[in-house]
C-alpha cells in the first residue's frame, strides 16, 4: 500500500466529505463537486482519511504540504538525541600529564550528554595488582563527579578493568546548550569583524552530534 494518499482524478468515490481550505467542514459532497472546488480555489482534492466513510478529503496545495512535511521531518532529525559510548583507555600506572589529558577528554564527552566507558589495560605482571587500576577508576569517578556518575562499577574483564560513566546532562540539553554557544559566538564574530569568523563558529557541537553509530576511541597509551 502506497503512503502517498490519493489525490485529484486519482480519487474513486462517489462522494467526500469535504474540508475547506482553512479547516472548515463543507460536508458531504459529490466527486465531481469537490473537483470542482478544487479547480476553483487553484488547489488539490486529497485524500486524508480513505478508510472513512464517506472518506475525507481536502483542499490544499499539496506540493506546498509535501515540502513542509519533509523540512519539519528534516527537523525532527536534526534535533533527535543518539546516545554516544565514548571510550577511553589508560593504564595504571599513567603519568600525572598523560591522566588530565585523557581527564580532560572525559569532561568533554560528559558535557556533550555521552556515556564514557573507561578501560584500565593490566600488561605483564600488572595484572597482579588489579587494587593500582580499581584506585585509578574511583580517582577519576571523583574528579568529573560534577558532570557525570558512575552508571557501571569497575568489573575485570579478562586483562582489562572497565567502569562506565554517565552524564547528569541529558542529550538533548547539551545539544541545546552548544547550540545557544554557538549562535553566541556567531553574534560576537558580527560585532566584532576583526575576528575570524570561522573561529567563532568553531566548536565542538558536531561531537554532541556525532551518530550512535561510530563511537569514539581514545588510544591507547603506550
Amino acid at each position: 500500500m502506497s503512503a502517498e494518499p490519493r489525490i485529484n482524478d486519482r480519487i474513486r468515490v462517489p462522494e467526500v466529505r469535504l474540508v475547506g481550505p482553512s479547516g472548515e467542514q463543507v460536508g458531504i459532497v459529490p466527486l465531481a463537486k469537490a473537483l470542482e472546488l478544487a479547480q476553483e480555489y487553484d488547489l488539490d482534492l486529497v485524500e486524508v482519511a480513505a478508510n472513512a466513510r464517506p472518506p475525507v478529503c481536502k483542499l490544499m496545495d499539496y506540493g506546498k504540504f509535501k515540502y513542509e512535511s519533509a523540512m519539519k521531518a528534516r527537523e525532527a532529525r536534526k534535533n533527535q538525541a543518539h546516545t554516544v559510548i565514548k571510550e577511553m583507555k589508560l593504564r595504571p600506572k599513567i603519568d600525572p600529564h598523560d591522566y588530565d589529558t585523557k581527564k580532560g577528554h572525559v569532561v568533554r564527552f560528559l558535557k556533550q550528554g555521552d556515556k564514557v566507558k573507561i578501560t584500565i589495560m593490566f600488561r605483564g605482571r600488572e595484572q597482579s595488582r588489579p587494587e593500582l587500576g580499581y584506585r585509578l577508576l574511583q580517582r577519576l569517578a571523583e574528579d568529573v563527579a560534577d558532570l557525570g556518575f558512575v552508571e557501571s562499577n569497575p568489573k575485570q574483564d579478562g586483562r582489562n578493568m572497565i567502569m562506565v560513566l554517565g552524564p547528569h546532562k541529558k542529550k538533548t540539553e547539551a545539544m541545546a546548550e552548544a547550540r545557544q554557544a554557538q549562535e553566541a559566538r556567531k553574534a560576537e564574530a558580527k560585532a566584532n569583524p576583526g575576528k575570524s569568523q570561522n573561529a567563532a563558529e568553531s566548536d565542538d557541537f558536531e561531537d554532541a552530534e556525532a551518530p550512535a553509530e561510530a563511537p569514539a576511541e581514545e588510544p591507547a597509551d603506550a
